[in-house]
């Protein structure tokens, strides 16, 4: 008789979990997280979002995703090659033919994950829902830290990112496209040249531990600032040489490192604009030759101040 009532309690403590659960989710979350729908595709707020941190079960909060996983693979949902250790569990799916991934604390439904596409060297991808993720971004150990953005393009991006990434001072790196006229722009859509972006990279740096100038004379040196609309063996307007100046200081500083470039007799092509919009690029591009463990092809450094 006692084996009855815990069981019973047991069981209406799961009932009791399952309403808390589902109690603070709209119509539209209990659809999807609850009953296994679908949202619509390209539709979903974490579709196209490349900030850094981790993806949270809507349900129930725990981890799921971290960010470096993330990869844009074209089909309308966001997609993971890999999932926290122990976060995500797999179930033969309804209709016979598909697996779903599921929330391994609460059940919550996910979407799906299919194997051999070849997207990623994981060839997996977790085809997720956005409304049944959370976002939480990455947080400096030092909350007060203070950072500053600094956004340059000389030549294709995967190169200046390799030689910037390791700086000092240096917190975060992303490559995107920006200077041209098209509203979140593709790869194909750049190269094709009709858009009037670059291939640039945002840098985020530590003020307190490096300057703007120290990296703009970087900048300086890791490409060639006298090609035009090219570097190496790479042509095309995207391969424009620009500072991207966020404040009158910043641009000072590029104009003044120009001038003692002439002075020393470099033609330098390089254009001085005030920043614009900046659309991060697709996943595969970020820290490109840190997943292809590569070297760049067209970047190196050369000291010229």
């Amino acid at each position: 008789m006692q084996h009855l009532l815990i069981y019973f309690f047991l069981v209406s403590m799961l009932y009791v979990c399952a309403e808390e659960n589902t109690s603070n989710l709209t119509p539209e979350e209990e659809r999807v997280i609850v009953h296994k729908g679908t949202e619509m595709p390209f539709t979903g707020k974490y579709y196209n979002h490349w900030e850094t941190g981790d993806y949270h079960c809507r349900r129930c909060d725990a981890p799921l995703y971290k960010s470096d996983t993330k990869f844009d693979a074209g089909c309308g949902w966001p997609s993971f090659d890999d999932e926290i250790p122990g976060a995500v569990k797999r179930a033969p799916d309804a209709d016979g033919r598909r697996t779903e991934i599921l929330c391994a604390k609460c059940g919550a439904h996910l979407g799906h994950v299919f194997l051999g596409e070849g997207f990623t060297p994981r060839n997996t991808r977790h085809c997720v829902n956005s409304i049944s993720l959370t976002f939480k971004p990455e947080v400096n150990e030092r909350s007060d830290m203070k950072t500053e953005k600094a956004v340059f393009a000389g030549g294709c991006f995967w190169g200046v990112e390799f030689l910037f990434q390791d700086q000092p001072g240096v917190i975060a790196t992303r490559v995107g496209y920006t200077g041209g006229r098209t509203e979140q722009p593709t790869y194909e859509q750049v190269c094709g040249g009709d858009t009037g972006h670059v291939e640039a990279l945002e840098v985020t740096f530590d003020p307190s531990a490096t300057t703007y100038e120290a990296l703009a004379r970087r900048f300086f040196e890791i490409h060639d600032p006298t090609q035009v609309n090219r570097q190496g063996p790479d042509r095309g307007e995207q391969y424009r040489s620009a500072v991207f100046y966020l404040d009158d200081k910043q641009r000072d500083t590029a104009l003044k490192l120009i001038e003692e470039l002439k002075a020393k007799g470099y033609a330098v092509a390089t254009t001085v604009e005030k920043a614009a919009a900046f659309w991060p690029a697709e996943d595969y591009h970020q820290r490109y030759y840190t997943k292809k463990n590569g070297r760049p092809y067209c970047h190196t450094y050369q000291k010229r101040f």
